[in-house]
């Protein structure tokens, strides 16, 4: 079994032992870095290509925003988990445009935060239903940039559909059962989307996709 390899950024060591510890006792999940500020998070992201990074908004030196970003740029295939005691809105807004797959309270269970992780390496979005249809309905309601270097006509037909479907929240299992297909099925053309569209998570995928006006306020309402 090949395990899901974590880095864990945040400056508080108590936090990243028990993060670690929590983390180790599952036999899929594999710590393989820490780092105790976002310039050191980048740089360990560069040398060692973890499928996921947990990390916290504040620290020192570069805030888990502005690492989120540079390791987004060079590493699209590495998600970016923030788990943080921030869940204001502009925070929350940053993040995704930053490429962050998704976002946590500090005060998740245990149990929570191991799921999100395997969720996120899986291609799901972690954002609550409710405060993803906020935040991608407040992106959708600007004007996107169409063009670029891919267009809606780069996906399939079925890629598209299953793009919108994420756009509206619906899980991989949701989005299988409405389209009557194999959840391997939908996580293979997820990969096909974030493939052709340089990202690493639906969340991304769909953040995009808002942004270039692919899709409209109502399309995903």
């Amino acid at each position: 079994m090949e395990k899901i390899s974590v880095i864990l950024a945040d400056d508080h060591d108590l936090v990243r032992e028990g993060t670690r510890g929590l983390l180790e006792a599952e036999p899929d999940i594999e710590v393989i870095g820490e780092a105790s500020d976002g310039e050191e998070a980048v740089e360990l992201v560069a040398k060692l290509h973890p499928n996921v990074v947990l990390m916290d908004i504040a620290m020192p030196k570069v805030n888990g925003i502005e690492a989120t970003r540079r390791i987004k740029a060079h590493n699209p295939a590495t998600a970016v988990l923030i788990l943080t005691a921030y869940d204001n809105d502009q925070y929350i807004l940053a993040l995704l445009d930053a490429g962050a797959a998704g976002y946590l309270l500090k005060n998740v269970r245990g149990s929570d935060l191991i799921n999100a992780i395997r969720a996120v390496r899986a291609g799901e979005a972690v954002l609550h239903p409710v405060i993803a249809q906020k935040i991608f309905a407040r992106l959708a309601s600007s004007k996107g940039e169409p063009g670029g270097p891919v267009r809606p006509q780069d996906l399939s037909e079925r890629e598209m559909e299953i793009l919108s479907l994420a756009a509206k929240g619906m899980t991989n299992r949701d989005i299988a059962e409405h389209l009557h297909l194999s959840r391997r099925t939908v996580q293979a053309h997820l990969a096909n989307i974030f493939t052709k569209m340089d990202v690493g998570s639906r969340t991304e995928a769909v953040l995009e996709a808002l942004k270039r006006g692919w899709f409209t306020l109502n399309d995903i309402m």
